[in-house]
């Protein structure tokens, strides 16, 4: 009892920065239980978190939902509403006439993908969240988009996150249409999209990931774009990317036909993965990012149709054209094509590789073990401001006749280099 009273007799602006930084529900709802003035203090919570076990002891949905919205209407004005607990349509309806007005962070945890419900209840969770007209984040887990979002417009939101969805190429546009002001921009896992259009002037950061085949066609326009990251993409044009610095393309599940880039002078760092990129898309990208510092490539086939090795690439081509690279990671394909015998016949006493200070590479064949040797010992003797060479050992056939002979001599070439060199 004496600990308690000391508690209460706290100075009103301690105890009211005390309460105003808690955000588990379950922490506000101790704070009722202290005494009459901490309760009425509650009111200054500006941020609440229910997690997914919030209400793990109460069976009826509708029973929690109510919790909630007891909850969320004592509070003076919520700024912050994060609910990963099971909810109701009705019960978000009716949470977001409550304090929608206030809100500027919503996260829901929506689990819709595994049902079919949402499509004959209403009204819809996604038309709820349109009631929050102020908000600057949104995030949503386990989205059903199947028809478009009764959305206006929402003037300030910042960033939308979507994570893990159902939908089609006009519903999605209809989304991203009423969030006109968005600089961050992320979907991922996003199902059933083929063709996708987005047009958002102040967009910076974008992640964009489509679930299936592999064969969506994005078309971007977003003159401030810095950072863009997709996968599932078969067709991409990006119309202005004047100030894009960070790039990477992914495709696990399909082909990377083309890639329409206006200008790529300003990248810094590129990302290039996936099962089979068609030559032309990968060659035009690699010309355009001329002045990158930082390549990783992880393809394994070229070809329009079916699959095919790289063709040859020559060394002193391929760095005099990448002048500026500072780390360079390689997969076994891209490698075997930098080893080919005619790779390094330019090589002058004027080559050098300026700027390169690390290299990865992954090594899965001992054919053409001299070439591959030659190119391990130009890097080191022409990259003067190599700080450390990683070789990767992957999947190595144990019973091709050369194996064991190129692994030794990658162990000899360790041992000449161990000051730079790390095999893994």
């Amino acid at each position: 009892m004496n600990c308690l009273s000391q508690m209460d007799s706290l100075p009103d602006a301690l105890l009211q920065f005390i309460i105003s930084n808690l955000t588990a529900a379950r922490d506000v709802a101790a704070c009722n239980c202290v005494s009459k003035r901490w309760k009425e203090s509650t009111d200054s919570v500006k941020s609440i978190l229910f997690p997914r076990n919030s209400f793990e002891s109460i069976m009826e949905t509708q029973d929690s939902d109510t919790i909630v919205l007891k909850m969320i209407s004592s509070f003076r004005r919520l700024e912050e509403l994060v609910v990963f607990s099971p909810f109701t349509s009705k019960g978000l309806a009716s949470w977001m006439m409550r304090v929608g007005s206030s809100l500027r962070l919503l996260e829901l945890r929506m689990d819709n993908l595994a049902s079919d419900e949402v499509i004959i209840e209403g009204p819809l969770k996604l038309d709820c969240v349109g009631l929050a007209k102020n908000l600057e984040s949104l995030k949503l887990w386990g989205v059903l988009m199947m028809s478009p979002p009764k959305w206006d417009i929402f003037p300030n939101l910042r960033s939308l996150e979507i994570v893990g969805a159902r939908t089609n190429d006009s519903e999605l546009s209809h989304a991203l249409r009423a969030c006109p002001n968005l600089s961050n921009l992320l979907l991922l896992a996003c199902e059933g999209v083929k063709s996708i259009s987005i047009d958002l002037p102040y967009l910076e950061h974008c992640k964009l990931d489509f679930y299936g085949p592999g064969n969506t066609l994005l078309v971007l326009t977003s003159p401030r774009i810095v950072s863009l990251d997709v996968q599932g993409c078969s067709w991409i044009r990006v119309l202005e990317t004047s100030f894009l610095k960070n790039l990477s393309i992914s495709n696990i599940a399909g082909r990377v036909y083309m890639v329409d880039f206006r200008n790529l002078s300003s990248l810094e760092a590129l990302s290039i993965r996936g099962v089979q990129w068609c030559w032309d898309a990968l060659s035009i990208i690699l010309q355009q990012a001329r002045d990158v510092k930082h390549l990783f490539m992880k393809v394994e086939f070229t070809g329009n149709e079916s699959l095919q090795p790289f063709p040859e690439i020559d060394f002193v081509e391929f760095f005099n054209n990448h002048p500026k690279l500072q780390t360079f990671n390689i997969h076994g394909a891209m490698f075997a094509a930098l080893c080919q015998k005619n790779s390094l016949k330019k090589l002058e006493t004027g080559f050098a590789i300026p700027c390169l200070k690390e290299v990865v590479i992954t090594v899965r064949s001992p054919l053409n073990a001299e070439q591959k040797m030659n190119t391990l010992e130009s890097l080191v003797k022409y990259a003067r401001d190599l700080k450390r060479m990683v070789i990767r050992i992957l999947q190595m056939k144990s019973n091709h006749s050369s194996a064991d002979d190129f692994c030794g001599d990658i162990c000899k070439f360790y041992h000449m280099h161990k000051h730079l060199v790390q095999i893994e």
